[in-house]
């Protein structure tokens, strides 16, 4: 049951929380709702290759952890905005213990994106921005079609890979190397 924002005609995230859309995916931009069709299959597969293997390494190196599945981090508030990321990865020292029930309110130290066939590009860009304008350090957009990705960094710069490039942790996590092809579908 969806029920109506609050009384400025804005929702919050605690409102989001607790919102229910069967078979949707939601964000809260600026405190208006954003409802999405789930992804596909192949977002799926790819979104799951990439946090499996980040997640590896973050664990074998005691890193922090890695989250994954569209979850939702509160990046600003009145009005909220709540941002899910395909996966994510949040340094040691800034990972919540115990983790919060509900979002958590901060940006990720690195986002991963995977680009669905229905994603407009400006809402994209948009998704960006919210993720390095609220401290997240480094954004992979990964784009299963063109087999590429477009590497978006918080002092602006940005870097466009092909399938026989690797994703690199770069200072986000040192040492860390995929080639993207081994993550793609």
């Amino acid at each position: 049951m969806v029920e109506p924002p609050s009384a400025a005609g804005y929702m919050t995230a605690d409102e989001l929380l607790h919102l229910s859309l069967p078979d949707k995916q939601a964000e809260l931009v600026r405190g208006k709702l954003v409802v999405r069709e789930p992804p596909g299959y192949r977002h799926g597969l790819v979104a799951f290759a990439i946090a499996a293997r980040v997640g590896e390494f973050v664990r074998s190196n005691e890193l922090g952890v890695i989250v994954a599945a569209e979850t939702g981090f509160k990046l600003f508030s009145d009005p909220d905005t709540v941002r899910a990321a395909d996966a994510a990865y949040i340094s040691r020292d800034r990972a919540p213990d115990p983790p919060p029930a509900g979002y958590l309110p901060l940006a990720p130290d690195l986002v991963v994106e995977v680009l669905s066939p229905s994603d407009r590009a400006g809402d994209v860009q948009s998704k960006v921005s919210d993720w390095l304008i609220a401290g997240c350090r480094v954004v992979w957009v990964v784009d299963p079609a063109r087999r590429r990705a477009i590497i978006y960094r918080a002092d602006g710069s940005v870097s466009l890979l092909g399938e026989s490039d690797a994703l690199a942790g770069e200072d986000v996590l040192p040492g860390f190397s995929c080639p993207l092809s081994e993550m793609l579908y």
